[in-house]
Formats: structure tokens, sequence, C-alpha cells
């Protein structure tokens, strides 16, 4: 069984750690976070620094690879491509809860996580290091782009595209062939009944874009 990390430790750690545990391919060797001193303990696995101590672990060939469990899309995006900086044969890997059901001709990429009772229906793309949230239902032939995530509960008709590093909101609906841009925010239960532009903050019940963002902003 090979042996990953996990990078970040925190609610989303949890999460990622117990569908990892449930899938049993990957042997967690511990976990990475800048907040937290090494010898420390996160979920029963031992805190063994940051991103600098991760090379001397792959150059030993004590891990394969790992995963990046934070929550926040732009801030995942940078530590990804810092790991990838210092170490350009990292293995990114994917992790998808046993509950889950994925449809034919289904791609997932490098980093991603896919959540309990997620439907991931036929001929869909998910993008790298994506985090597809408890119970989204993404219908047919979609795409979500690199580093987004769809919070519980997000539901999209077919055809549906959602760019870079966007987030939609728990509960949103986005009905067929719409579009949503990169860096985007959609609100918590908004209905997308339209295409949203790039850096878009949107909600409503038909959902308004509301102003516009730049990449890294908080999401709140």
């Amino acid at each position: 069984m090979e042996k990953i990390i996990i990078i970040g430790a925190s609610d989303q750690s949890r999460h990622t750690i117990d569908i990892i545990e449930k899938e049993l391919k990957y042997q967690i060797f511990g976990v990475f976070d800048k907040k937290l001193s090494s010898g420390q303990a996160f979920e029963g696995y031992d805190i063994l620094g940051y991103i600098p101590e991760i090379a001397a672990l792959f150059s030993e060939k004590k891990i394969s690879g790992g995963i990046i469990a934070i929550g926040d899309n732009f801030t995942r995006m940078k530590v990804a491509k810092e790991i990838l900086e210092l170490i350009p044969d990292f293995k990114f890997i994917t992790t998808i809860h046993p509950s889950a059901i994925i449809g034919k001709n289904v791609s997932i990429g490098a980093g991603s996580i896919i959540m309990e009772g997620v439907i991931i229906n036929n001929n869909c793309i998910i993008g790298a290091h994506c985090n597809i949230w408890t119970k989204t239902s993404i219908d047919h032939d979609s795409e979500i782009m690199n580093y987004s995530s769809c919070s519980p509960g997000v539901t999209t008709g077919g055809r549906v595209m959602i760019g870079e590093c966007t987030l939609i909101g728990i509960g949103a609906n986005i009905l067929h062939y719409k579009n949503v841009g990169n860096h985007c925010v959609i609100g918590g239960g908004s209905l997308i009944n339209k295409d949203i532009g790039d850096f878009s903050v949107a909600f409503g019940v038909p959902a308004k874009v509301i102003r516009t963002r730049n990449p890294g902003d908080s999401y709140l």
C-alpha cells in the first residue's frame, strides 16, 4: 500500500482522512501544516513539518505522494504549485468516498476529493484539486475546472461549465447549459439560470451578480 501525506490540518483534513481510511488504497504517513509544531498529533497522525520537509521524505522514498486538504481554492492552488516547484515528480492522489456514484466516462483529476453521497453522471470532467462536497450532484457532460469546489448539496443540470478556482455555495442549483466563470463565488441556496462571468460574486433566486472580486479574495 502506497504511503502518502496530508497537507493541511483542519476540518477538511479530518474529512479527507476519513475518506482515505475508508477507501483502503493508501497508508497515511503523516500530516503537514504550517500552524502546528512537529511532534504534535492530528487525528492520530504525526505532524511532520511543512512543505520544505516534504522534499526529504520524497527523495528518501518514504512517501510516494499526497493530497492537499485545504478548503480555500486559491490557497490550495498556491500550495500545489509550491510543492510541484520543489518536487516536480510529486504524485497528487485522488480520493473518492465509497458511497459516491461515478458514471461512465467520468474523468477526475489528480488531487481531487469526492465526498459522501456525491453523484457524478456520465461524461463529466472534474479537474485537478477540486473539492466535491457531500451529496453534490453533477449531471451529465458537465465540467468543473481545476481548483474549484462544490459545497454540500449543490446540484447542476447537464452540460454545465464551472471555471477554475470557483466556489459554488451550499445547496446552490445550476440549470442546464449554464456557465459559471473563473474565480467566482456563488452564494448558498442560489439559482443560476444565466451565465455568470469571471471574477463575480453572485447570489439569490435567481442569482444576480452583486460585485466583482480579485483572485485570492476571502469568500466572505
